[in-house]
């Protein structure tokens, strides 16, 4: 590149005063990551030069720039197409860009044409950044696009380094981790956010296997590059077997969830439809219709009403009367719609057959109300359950059936009055080995209550 006048003077300032940022008996030359920052001086006082003062000057020679460089027709620029590009500028600000960018190397003037020229630094530059772009208009929630595209970029044209790889690596563990204290921390929100941001750093894992294989292969890479991107697909492997993490979850998560009633509506509808609300305050507006009435009293009213209520019960204890009887409030049977319908929802499942085709879930919960869907639907995590199936009941029978309840973080319409969409999972048939277990569970339990039935029988008979 070309000499900065006053900039290279303050550049070569600063690397004379680069020593005293060492200790004392230690040079900068003897540090070995000093060395490749030194010898990219010239890129880095490209970026220096575009990104040097606040976010409006950046943004102007950014903008100047890349208009400059968008007519690939033409290698050269007189200023008068310049002019007529950049009209919407003012000139003092267009001349104040170009003179920096001149100063700096990344325009060239060619004096004996009269005419601008784009530097092949500057393109670079320009290449880096809208990769930047590009990314951050893609929305990647993993944030390792960019990061991959580099790699196979330079492994296509056999140049990758270990630095680039040691960064995709360094993300894939961030996100295993990122992944790990999610599902440590049970909330429902936070697990559904981060398995939607796993699903997105699962497909580039799909995308950068073939490139991190063709790493491993390749004859012309040494050995730092073989180790790192061997390191790269056992991360991999780890962050691709967190959906069994995240499945576990979010089903010991189905089980606690609280649902209000026969409503069918749980408390994560209730928390999601708060956090919808953008003023909680608002919500308690005209709630109150008669505000509270304090109300003031002296000590001398508070002794007259203690003595009165102690003389009372005085004069209660003293004629020994007793308190007349009253009839017992008859309790309603609570349980018997529930168990109505779940007596119903076994008999519907233990006659069907899902051992052919897997049978969809809005054929097995429609058609039916709102809160019977809700309440089938709360059950279906029970099925092959171990522990609920060691136990006696109605759900204890339903984690025995030889059924597996199967889901995608997927919705689905359906036609249906009640029903407006339904989550897509169907149940299949459950293998061999788990109708075993499922078994050796259900014969423990029998004995369980056999043993206990004995007892109580035992008992009974003892005076």
């Amino acid at each position: 590149m070309q000499n900065f006048s006053d900039d290279a003077h303050v550049q070569t300032e600063e690397d004379l005063a680069l020593q005293t940022y060492f200790k004392t008996g230690i040079s900068p030359d003897d540090v070995s990551a000093v060395f490749p920052l030194k010898r990219a001086q010239p890129v880095l006082q490209a970026f220096t030069a575009l990104f040097h003062g606040g976010f409006n000057g950046v943004l102007l020679r950014l903008l100047v720039l890349r208009e400059l460089t968008a007519d690939v027709e033409t290698p050269s620029l007189s200023r008068a197409d310049i002019n007529a590009k950049l009209g919407y500028l003012e000139p003092d600000a267009l001349e104040t860009v170009l003179s920096r960018l001149r100063s700096t190397g990344l325009l060239v003037w060619d004096a004996s044409q009269s005419v601008y020229r784009i530097t092949p630094t500057a393109r670079n530059v320009l290449a880096a950044i809208e990769s930047l772009l590009h990314v951050e208009e893609n929305n990647d929630q993993a944030e390792m696009s960019y990061m991959l595209t580099q790699v196979a970029g330079a492994q296509a044209v056999g140049g990758v380094s270990v630095e680039q790889l040691h960064h995709l690596l360094g993300r894939l563990i961030e996100l295993t981790e990122e992944f790990s204290d999610a599902i440590a921390s049970g909330s429902e929100f936070q697990l559904r956010a981060a398995q939607q941001k796993w699903h997105t750093a699962c497909d580039w894992v799909e995308k950068g296997s073939q490139i991190i294989h063709a790493i491993t292969h390749d004859e012309r890479a040494d050995a730092a590059t073989h180790r790192a991107a061997q390191a790269i697909g056992r991360a991999q492997s780890a962050l691709l077997n967190m959906q069994g993490m995240f499945s576990r979850a979010l089903n010991q998560i189905e089980r606690q969830r609280v649902h209000l009633g026969q409503s069918g509506l749980s408390t994560t509808d209730i928390k999601t439809w708060l956090l919808q609300k953008d003023d909680l305050a608002a919500l308690a507006d005209d709630a109150l219709a008669n505000p509270v009435t304090p109300l003031f009293i002296t000590p001398s009213e508070m002794i007259d009403v203690a003595e009165s209520e102690l003389l009372s019960h005085r004069v209660s204890a003293v004629a020994g009367a007793l308190p007349a009887g009253e009839n017992a409030v008859s309790i309603a049977n609570d349980d018997s719609d529930a168990l109505h319908e779940l007596d119903h929802w076994l008999a519907l499942l233990s006659k069907s057959d899902p051992s052919e085709k897997p049978i969809a879930l809005q054929d097995l919960l429609l058609p039916a109300s709102f809160a019977i869907a809700s309440y089938r639907a709360s059950m279906l995590p029970l099925l092959g359950d171990v522990n609920e199936s060691a136990l006696q009941g109605a759900t204890a029978n339903l984690a025995r059936l030889p059924l597996i309840f199967q889901s995608k973080d997927k919705m689905q319409k359906v036609q249906d009055a009640h029903i407006a969409a339904l989550s897509v999972a169907s149940i299949s048939a459950a293998p061999a080995a788990t109708i075993h277990t499922i078994s050796s569970a259900d014969n423990a339990g029998k004995n369980a209550g056999t043993d206990v039935g004995n007892d109580v029988a035992k008992n009974r008979e003892t005076p």
